[in-house]
């Protein structure tokens, strides 16, 4: 999916003013950064997001990194997703679930695509932003299909009788754009592509061309269709999920009665960002550095909602929906949702507050139960006979220049000639992930050779490296900030160093840091800003990387370990409150909730409503993260009634079922959301209005001030 060039609505501001805006936020992170020690004791060195909160929900994202372009299919008991991995290799990651929210990375399609010098780096060439891209998996005859374009070699299919490989690779006669396929039940195989203008065109029955004659526009332009295609066939009709990002990201639904219809278009998602805002953009990425950096108002979404996704059924009958947002410098994450269907249309959400999505929700019933846990293991020592799977070169290797056997436990990276870091042969990346990640690697740069930089690095557009540059009087330690075309040297003797790179996901910020111990650290070069670029699509990446400016090849660096750490690595970042007292307050206008006249109403936090018990609620569990408010005024139970609207949020003697209960949604930023499970809607006090709570916000706003966020405290009974 590609955003617009220009957006009307964004603010062009420097760099400069970039970062004073954002300081006092990050001010925090320097803080967190700067107290990490070197040798991880604490807990969240174990930890990595897991979607799964242990309690019978699980809370969006899935992954909290890069995973672009889903596309998911269940065959029997069993689910498997893939997505777009554009210029890196190994590329079409195969996942496997049994319960749509744990899932395991159990093959790649494709070890290597090399199609030209471009994807080798070759030449000045590079393939930034093309390659495997929108990705379409299916199941038909016992076999596993991938298709998927690739800018300038045309349409790609990957087959497997086993999803953990081996997969085979060949080139369709055809180039299809962001294509979906269907194997429907009468034998015909039909693709759908385009943006905008929606094509269908049936497939040979050995899928390496179309048949010709049967390519048709199905959607005329300026219908409200996108790109992004999914289609189905369910209950005779055929469905097409795609997506929309002018002016905003949204997904729509086509429906027909016949392949080629006539089709209606109807929105099933929108708005849904989880209460996270567009921030940083760069469109020009031809032009820098620096690069021109752009900065959207505070509450503008554009690209961020879920969008670009498809949906299943499961076991038991449910319906769910998967779909992606484009959450700044992490890259683009995958969310899922319940669908709701209602006059033969799916909806992502919940009666009552359709296209709209819960960050934490009731885990799909598959008939299965799986135990938390995370697709990929991120830490690597190098000792092992292979990478781990998480890691992911940046283009086509060169084989013969790395190693992990040349020095038993030492990942051993041979230095080619580049000019820069962007084009760096051999460079081994991981996605970062967020909320929040560092990731420290020891160095032994004993054996570079003049011309030779060596190091760890943050690859983005503009990029920041900290490493060793060997020069002919011996090595410095440099930083460089590619955006600011800052250098600082540090002048070193020692020939074994340590590298942090660090970055923070909420404020778009990353740092670096060096240590010559292992245990103290030094940062240097000050904030680094993190845009989301379009040039590659792609969030933030770690990378090691060794090359020789000389034109020459150099020496070689050996890597001892790599260690990823997530300071907040929890969905529920504090267990629920159970059975403890806690006190509510609007981050909207700072007003306590509180029983008024057995009403929920805000008040001031000096107003004598808000002293004492008045203001107290007990946390009951009522099992799957949801809860009962209990009032210590009177002992009665927040109730909603009526259509959830004003005055109908009130406290009753007695709990009312399902009008008595809230799904808990921790929003990862220290503050909560209660979703009442009567209207499916949010717990709301209008802000400054010195009203009665209803409960029928629809979800966040990104700054969180539009009065369905709150802070919650424990209190002294």
């Amino acid at each position: 999916m590609k955003e617009k060039r220009n957006n009307h609505r964004a603010c062009r501001i420097s760099v400069k003013f970039s970062l004073a805006i954002i300081f006092f936020i990050a001010s925090a992170a320097n803080e967190i950064f700067a107290s990490v020690p070197g040798q991880n004791t604490d807990d969240s060195t174990r930890c990595t997001w897991m979607a799964d909160n242990g309690n019978g929900t699980f809370t969006n994202p899935l992954f909290y990194e890069e995973f672009s372009d889903p596309d998911l299919i269940r065959v029997g008991d069993d689910y498997y997703m893939t997505g777009t991995t554009m210029h890196t290799m190994p590329g079409l990651p195969v996942l496997h679930s049994k319960d749509l929210v744990n899932w395991k990375l159990i093959s790649y399609a494709i070890e290597r695509l090399d199609l030209g010098p471009e994807l080798r780096l070759e030449n000045g060439l590079d393939f930034y932003g093309q390659g495997i891209w929108a990705p379409c998996i299916r199941y038909h005859n016992d076999t596993f299909y991938i298709f998927s374009n690739v800018n300038r070699y045309g349409t790609q299919v990957f087959s497997a009788s086993n999803p953990a490989g081996l997969w085979k690779h060949r080139t369709m006669r055809a180039r299809l754009h962001d294509v979906t396929v269907l194997f429907d039940d009468d034998g015909k195989i039909y693709a759908v592509w385009g943006y905008d203008e929606v094509k269908m065109v049936q497939l040979t029955p050995d899928l390496m061309d179309v048949v010709p004659g049967t390519e048709k526009v199905i959607i005329e332009k300026g219908s409200g269709a996108g790109e992004g295609s999914h289609i189905y066939k369910i209950n005779g009709k055929y469905y097409i999920t795609n997506t929309n990002y002018d002016p905003v990201c949204y997904q729509v639904c086509l429906r027909a009665d016949n392949p080629y219809g006539p089709y209606e278009v109807n929105v099933m998602s929108a708005e849904e960002n989880f209460g996270e805002a567009q921030r940083l953009r760069v469109y020009n990425t031809r032009q820098g550095p620096p690069f021109e950096i752009i900065r959207f108002p505070e509450n503008f979404v554009g690209c961020i909602p879920m969008h670009q996704g498809g949906i299943v059924q499961v076991q038991s009958g449910e319906w769910w929906g998967w779909s992606m947002l484009d959450y700044n410098s992490v890259g683009r994450v995958v969310g899922i949702s319940p669908v709701t269907w209602k006059e033969g249309w799916p909806y992502f959400g919940l009666p009552g507050n359709l296209t709209r999505t819960p960050r934490t929700w009731v885990k799909p019933n598959t008939g299965y139960t799986s135990m938390p846990s995370a697709p990929f293991e991120r830490n690597d020592d190098f000792s092992g006979p292979q990478l781990k799977n998480v890691w992911q070169w940046n283009h086509v290797p060169v084989e013969s220049k790395w190693s992990l056997t040349e020095r038993k436990g030492y990942l051993r990276l041979h230095s080619l000639p580049s000019e820069t870091f962007w084009h760096a042969r051999n460079s081994l990346t991981q996605r970062g992930i967020g909320p929040e990640s560092y990731a420290t690697t020891q160095l032994d740069i004993s054996n570079l050779q003049h011309g030779d930089i060596a190091g760890l690095a943050l690859l983005n557009l503009p990029y920041a490296w900290i490493g060793i540059v060997k020069n002919e009087q011996g090595h410095t330690l440099q930083f460089y900030n590619q955006q600011e075309q800052k250098k600082i040297d540090v002048e070193t003797d020692k020939e074994i160093v340590w590298l942090r790179a660090y970055c923070n996901f909420d404020t778009d910020i990353g740092r670096l840091a060096y240590s010559f111990d292992g245990t103290t650290f030094h940062e240097t070069g000050g904030d680094i800003i993190l845009p989301y670029q379009l040039r590659t699509f792609q969030g933030v990446r770690y990378a090691l990387f060794n090359f020789n400016t000389l034109g020459k090849e150099g020496g070689y660096a050996d890597f001892n370990s790599f260690d990823l750490t997530e300071p907040r690595c929890k969905a529920l970042t504090r267990p629920i409150p159970y059975n403890k007292v806690i006190t509510l307050r609007s981050l909207a206008d700072s007003t306590i909730l509180v029983n008024w006249r057995n009403h929920v109403r805000p008040v001031e936090a000096n107003s004598r409503f808000a002293e004492g018990k008045a203001a107290h609620f007990r946390i009951i569990d009522r099992g799957n993260g949801r809860v009962a408010l209990q009032s210590l005024l009177n002992n009665g139970y927040v109730t909603v009634k009526g259509n959830g609207g004003l005055a109908e949020v009130r406290i009753e003697a007695v709990e009312k079922d399902d009008a008595s209960v809230f799904q808990w949604q921790d929003m990862l930023k220290g503050d909560l959301m209660l979703m009442s499970l009567y209207t499916h809607r949010y717990l709301f006090a209008d802000p400054f209005a010195r009203s009665l709570c209803s409960a029928d916000a629809q979800g966040a706003r990104p700054d969180r001030k539009g009065g369905a966020c709150f802070a919650w405290e424990i209190a002294d009974e």
